[in-house]
């Protein structure tokens, strides 16, 4: 692909966002976001983030869909509509055109803030390629239309036969945020009438007396939502509400089950369960509908649904999705570290979500969330430099963890990208005579309150500082109320619930001052309302407690019990292997340590730093010793940076709960090789003891292959006498796919004449501990495993000893 633009130079024109081209809805959310377009950051945080969102990571994606065939596979089914059916599909999944989509819409968000002329041709002429690719009636899904299954065939027989996994109607929901997305930018209609094509067929398709079943992965709503928006047409929101309460409802289609949050109706749901992003998508989709048709059944499952996720399924870094084995929710409190999905994607979905609920509830807990995820289980998603990805964030690493340019199910990288670059629309909202200030970064913001146009400029260094100064600018007297979020970590709550507390020595408290003067904090669902007749000149004054404070999590996580992070202001900060020695796992830091703040200009882009004093757990002449040392820790978003490496949001507390750096040994010199689909393979001898076999630190696995015959091997500098083998396995029974083999055998020598051990010992599959394997010494250069899987598991292995 030619280079799609030099550089996206900030420009000062702003594309005022263009109306709804059609009445106002009756029904709506009582407050409504000041747009992006009308908030210009110049703060030290995230106009950074923003400029290499609009530098790096926008063109970046643009360059990986070209590169990937993603874009290809638009111009192939442009080719079977005229008859060529020579080409296949060149990617993995049949709905990677979502990445497209989701792309287009991140452009559209940087071309609303910054006109480039180069990147709106570039556009331009993608959309050109989607068109083409559009079957006459408007259906549009370059797998099918393409012909011959793709790698992954989750098409079905016919359209819309398999919407549980071919994500048909997914698709769909990511083209038309693409499309009103790109029509309020430009105010061109050429993707918008690609989408109104479609969403006619929809019509057709699904509805009352048509097809019941609703899709797998939801996405259609909020999209169907957006279109209504931009339309007007009332059908929209109808058949959004239809995908909506056709979940779950037995005798109408073969319900999927939790996995997609179709074991019972939305109303009478009461938990998060199932796939992470897809739940965040449906009740991020059902607040809309809910606002536009004043349901208060859906609000108050969504209600139900939102205490279960904060009060016990959600990451202290605001991430979401304990398990990889289906991409979502775990059982309450069950919240592993090392093993963390977290997706970016769930981020993405359950902020989102949050948005929505503050606009319908006006109450400052769901911003509090936003916010956490905004600093922390987002922006962990993408490397400072804008180009490398995290699909899961996890809160420990052994590292085991690498960023990668891009995926085969690339969906993260463009959701980031799409949500970093609106992010200045998340600052302010105004509604019914009050503004609510709901984020802070310096910069200026434009609106209108009570018909008078309003301009508030927003000082401070946030988040490093917890000073800021609103300079109140009204186009003439106006009386109004100024709503005031002050941060639940302000206020010594963490997160709006019992999942995670704060100890220790408390923080000073908030302070704000309007004109000099003190004002009393009388909260108001978590805002301070500022009443009066504001002129300009008018100032507001807030000091939030920048305090570094040590994090405890509920009895209930296991995962956490003895352990302590450690925040300051909207950071989580973690301990990484460049700053604490090479390790983090054997660190102990007792509450008595002091916490200390340093400023560091050089380091990860300019940080600031916590630093306390601690101890490191080593073995030294096969005893266990432990020495002091300094302990690091850094913001956890910008973990990652300098290379693989030990990571851990939660510290030790006693020596009792940290793991003991191990003296290396024989194996640990070994080279590991495996067959294929081997993920992880530094793991088998990276010295760290398991607590158990489901233990999700520091494992190698062959998952997804399952119930074949795999091997990994050591091979060794020099020749060395063995007598002796001891392997771990690992079963993540409940929450994962691996199991320990169906059996498994051991041979040395080296590669091209492998010699079965003389033992007469069993070749053991317990788990929770060492099976150990005693054997006829022998002079070899290498020992090789093979390992039987059980049919229809996987399998893996947590430490593979040899004596």
């Amino acid at each position: 692909m030619k280079r799609i633009f030099p550089a996206f130079i900030a420009g000062s024109a702003i594309i005022l966002l263009l109306t709804a081209c059609s009445s106002r809805p009756e029904t709506d959310y009582g407050i409504k976001p000041v747009g992006f377009t009308a908030v210009r950051l110049d703060d030290v945080f995230w106009s950074k983030r923003l400029k290499t969102n609009r530098e790096v990571t926008v063109p970046h994606n643009l360059k990986m869909a070209e590169e990937t065939g993603r874009v290809n596979n638009f111009d192939l089914a442009a080719r079977a509509l005229a008859g060529d059916k020579e080409g296949k599909f060149y990617t993995n999944y049949p709905f990677d055109d979502s990445d497209v989509y989701k792309i287009i819409e991140a452009a559209a968000y940087t071309l609303a803030s910054h006109p480039l002329p180069e990147l709106d041709e570039y556009i331009d002429g993608l959309i050109a390629k989607i068109a083409a690719a559009q079957e006459p009636d408007g259906y549009l899904y370059t797998a099918r239309t393409i012909g011959g299954p793709p790698p992954v065939d989750w098409l079905g027989e016919e359209r819309w036969s398999n919407l549980y996994m071919s994500h048909e109607l997914y698709n769909l929901g990511h083209l038309y945020e693409a499309a009103a997305a790109y029509y309020e930018a430009t105010g061109k209609k050429n993707l918008l009438n690609i989408a109104v094509n479609s969403a006619r067929l929809l019509l057709k398709e699904f509805g009352p007396g048509k097809r019941q079943n609703p899709p797998g992965h939801q996405e259609i709503e909020i999209g169907l939502v957006k279109l209504y928006r931009v339309t007007g047409n009332p059908r929209y929101l109808e058949l959004a509400r239809f995908f909506i309460d056709a979940r779950g409802k037995a005798g109408t289609h073969e319900l999927y089950g939790e996995y997609s949050q179709d074991h019972r109706p939305l109303v009478e749901q009461t938990e998060a369960v199932g796939h992470a992003v897809r739940a965040g998508y449906f009740y991020a989709g059902a607040a809309d509908v809910a606002a536009l048709t004043g349901d208060g059944t859906y609000l108050e499952a969504l209600n139900r649904i939102w205490e279960d996720v904060v009060s016990s399924k959600m990451y202290l870094t605001g991430g979401i999705g304990a398990t990889g084995a289906w991409e979502g929710y775990g059982p309450a409190y069950h919240l592993p570290n090392a093993s963390a999905y977290a997706e970016t994607c769930a981020a993405v979905a359950t902020f989102l979500w949050n948005s929505r609920m503050f606009r319908l509830e006006e109450d400052a807990k769901f911003v509090d969330v936003m916010e956490r995820i905004l600093y922390n289980g987002l922006l962990s998603g993408v490397s400072l430099s804008g180009d490398r990805f995290f699909y899961s964030n996890p809160l420990a690493s052994f590292g085991h963890h690498e960023r990668t340019p891009w995926f085969s199910c690339a969906c993260c990288p463009p959701n980031a990208a799409r949500l970093i670059a609106s992010v200045p629309g998340y600052l302010y909202a105004v509604g019914r005579g009050k503004v609510y200030v709901n984020l802070y970064a310096q910069g200026t913001a434009e609106m209108k309150v009570n018909k008078t146009g309003l301009e508030i400029r927003q000082t401070t260094d946030y988040p490093w500082s917890g000073n800021i100064r609103l300079d109140i600018k009204p186009g003439k007297p106006a009386t109004f109320t100024l709503m005031i979020r002050i941060p639940g970590w302000a206020l010594g709550r963490p997160v709006p619930s019992d999942l995670y507390g704060y100890i220790g020595t408390g923080n000073s408290g908030p302070v704000v001052k309007v004109n000099g003067q003190e004002f009393p904090l009388v909260l108001e669902k978590g805002y301070l309302p500022v009443q009066r007749e504001w002129h300009d000149g008018d100032t507001v004054e807030l000091v939030l407690p920048m305090e570094p404070r040590r994090v405890v999590a509920h009895e209930a996580v296991k995962a956490d019990l003895g352990r302590v992070a450690v925040e300051r202001g909207p950071l989580v900060y973690c301990a990484e292997w460049a700053d604490n020695g090479g390790r983090t796992s054997n660190l102990v830091m007792e509450d008595s340590a002091v916490l200390e703040v340093e400023a560091t200009p050089g380091l990860l882009e300019g940080v600031v730093v916590v630093k306390a004093a601690g101890q490191s757990l080593i073995e030294r002449a096969g005893k266990t010793v432990s020495e002091k040392q300094e302990i690091v820790l850094i913001p956890y978003y910008s973990w990652a940076n300098r290379g693989q490496g030990e990571m851990a949001v939660w510290l030790a507390r006693t020596s009792e709960t940290a793991r003991v750096a191990r003296e290396p040994g024989l194996e640990a010199k070994a080279m590991v090789t495996a067959s294929d689909k081997a993920v992880n393979l530094r793991a088998v001898n990276d010295q760290y003891e398991p607590e158990s076999s489901a233990d999700g630190i520091g494992y190698m696995h062959w998952w997804p292959d399952k119930g074949s015959l795999e091997w990994i091997e050591y091979k060794f500098e020099k020749a060395v006498i063995l007598s002796e083998a001891s392997v771990y396995w690992f079963d993540d029974t409940g929450t994962g796919q691996c199991r320990v083999p169906t059996s498994w055998r051991l041979l040395h020598g080296r590669p091209g004449k492998w010699i079965p051990v003389d033992t007469r010992d069993e070749f053991g599959t317990e788990e929770d501990k060492y099976n150990k394997v005693r054997f006829t010494p022998v002079l070899a250069e290498g020992l090789r495993l093979e390992i039987q899987l059980q049919e229809k598991w996987s399998a893996g292995i947590h430490e593979w000893k040899v004596r």
